[in-house]
């Protein structure tokens, strides 16, 4: 307990996660009382327990109809009310919610949804307006295609009695399901090929949820502004469901790249707690007037690192206290993350309880190590392309980051590279194998590195080094148009360079092209 006797972490019990997602739900409306205001979308309009109880009851009365129970059904909305509802729905009635990143294009969507062996997807008309998704719905002619406001105009009879009789008697109602199988599937980038699906549980979920709430301080008053997409799952578990879980109301955002909207909501609401990036939360306090982000008492940052630069404006203009954490899809996702007494700048915190750590050395990296995870919270496995709708499970349950990080004597995580050969770029996640394959195709003959480094507009930015001396961006930018390949995955930079550094097996030294990298462009 706190000093003025508010509930503030509650013990980590994984045994808090042995149930479903849609009992947690219900567990928490029985707490905290069905009438409790609970959810706020992105027009204001805020729902309760009872509110959202029935509208789940009633939508996924509509929607199991031509599905199956542990069909994986496609979710492509928005944050807010009609993203958490339509997750409800489909749990509630045993369906697996699979969340699409409608920015992916055309062919990451329709990759996913074969990958996931998806024949429905749920999405919304106003969202395919306002996102421009015309021509990737055209796209998707071979799958079914449902509206939200179709289903809400032709609700039948018994799906309006179906809604009702769920606040009554949700327990009767709603499919039993076991923890252990899969609540969600979310994707990978696919900018190293195609996207995998990333399988996580009910116990998966539940149990992060918990060990956020063991590690950071949430209470009861608390206000959480969440504007980060439900395709990622910072956005999702930490987001959506854990504030309905935990019993603090939550503003929801359609999207983070409205900085003004946002810092205006955050004041009209009295938000305490923000989930953001680094690059959000840099704009948001850049254009914020007066006091607008006054009421934040912390903003919890993720999915990129977060730079000395911008922890230090926030807290000169703002007088918000930044708490960079580090979280993995296939971890669900948080892994670690500072806390206001504890919190170290140029770390990503503790690891959340529960969780199980291995180092295994890394040639040219002293002093860390790549981080292999097991844990409640780690994933059921991946779902691969080639080989659809099968789920192959983890090596003795323990999942490989491809991170190199460092533990210190307290217990505090340094990330000191990726092994994985990811970059961060405004949140998304770029591979830089991509980025070297793009430069081999262009200059056979020549060695080529990728690297990222700390961009003050963008969180990171990608360094092509190469000692081919005719490498000019403009050719990458043309190759990765006619190939298909992402614009994310084309450098921002190309340094030419005599020769790539190389370790003494002959790999490439890439702690030494990233030096050379920074060097010749600083991040300001």
């Amino acid at each position: 307990m706190a000093e003025d006797g508010k509930t503030t972490r509650i013990p980590f019990d994984v045994r808090d996660a042995d149930r479903s997602i849609f009992e947690a739900f219900l567990a928490a409306r029985a707490q905290f009382g069905g009438a409790t205001p609970i959810l706020v979308d992105g027009d204001g309009r805020t729902l309760s327990y009872d509110a959202i109880l029935r509208a789940a009851f009633g939508l996924g009365h509509a929607l199991k109809a031509g599905t199956a129970r542990g069909e994986c059904v496609g979710v492509m909305l928005p944050t807010g009310a009609a993203s958490t509802l339509t997750f409800l729905a489909l749990t509630a009635y045993g369906r697996v919610p699979t969340m699409l990143n409608f920015t992916s294009g055309a062919a990451g969507l329709t990759s996913a949804l074969c990958t996931a062996q998806v024949k429905r997807i749920v999405t919304a008309r106003r969202l395919v307006e306002v996102a421009k998704l015309q021509d990737e719905i055209a796209a998707l002619d071979g799958f079914e295609i449902v509206y939200l406001e179709d289903i809400r105009k032709d609700l039948s009879l018994a799906n309006k009695v179906t809604a009702v009789l769920g606040r009554l008697m949700p327990r009767t109602l709603s499919r039993r399901a076991d923890p252990q199988k899969p609540a969600v599937i979310l994707f990978t980038s696919g900018t190293e090929g195609e996207p995998k699906g990333v399988a996580l549980s009910h116990r998966n979920i539940l149990a992060n949820i918990a060990q956020v709430r063991a590690h950071i301080d949430i209470y009861p008053d608390d206000v959480l502004f969440n504007p980060l997409p439900v395709f990622h799952c910072f956005g999702l578990t930490v987001g959506t469901l854990l504030p309905l879980i935990a019993g603090v109301k939550v503003i929801t955002h359609p999207t983070p790249l409205q900085p003004r909207e946002i810092t205006k909501r955050i004041q009209k609401t009295g938000a305490t707690i923000l989930l953001s990036t680094d690059t959000f939360i840099h704009q948001y306090a850049r254009i914020s007037e007066a006091d607008e982000l006054k009421s934040l008492r912390l903003a919890v940052c993720g999915a990129e690192r977060l730079r000395d630069e911008t922890r230090s404006f926030v807290r000169r203009k703002c007088g918000i206290t930044l708490l960079e954490g580090y979280g993995v899809t296939e971890a669900a996702p948080v892994v670690a993350a500072n806390q206001a007494e504890a919190n170290h700048p140029g770390t990503v915190g503790r690891l959340m309880a529960g969780l199980e750590t291995r180092l295994e050395p890394v040639e040219g990296i002293p002093g860390a190590g790549r981080l292999l995870l097991k844990g409640p919270n780690v994933m059921l496995g991946y779902i691969r392309p080639d080989a659809p709708g099968r789920i192959v499970p983890l090596d003795d349950g323990w999942y490989d980051t491809g991170d190199v990080v460092s533990i210190d004597d307290e217990g505090f995580v340094a990330i000191r590279g990726r092994l994985k050969r990811f970059a961060k770029i405004g949140g998304e996640t770029v591979s830089l194998a991509v980025v070297e394959n793009i430069a081999a195709a262009l200059w056979p003959d020549n060695a080529h590195a990728a690297v990222a480094i700390p961009d003050g507009r963008k969180g990171e930015q990608i360094v092509l080094v190469t000692d081919a001396a005719e490498a000019a961006r403009v050719d990458l930018i043309g190759w990765a148009q006619n190939h298909g390949v992402t614009e994310l995955a084309v450098p921002r930079q190309v340094l030419i360079v005599e020769s790539i550094p190389v370790l003494g097996t002959g790999k490439t030294d890439y702690v030494s092209v990233q030096r050379q990298a920074a060097a010749a462009f600083p991040p300001w």
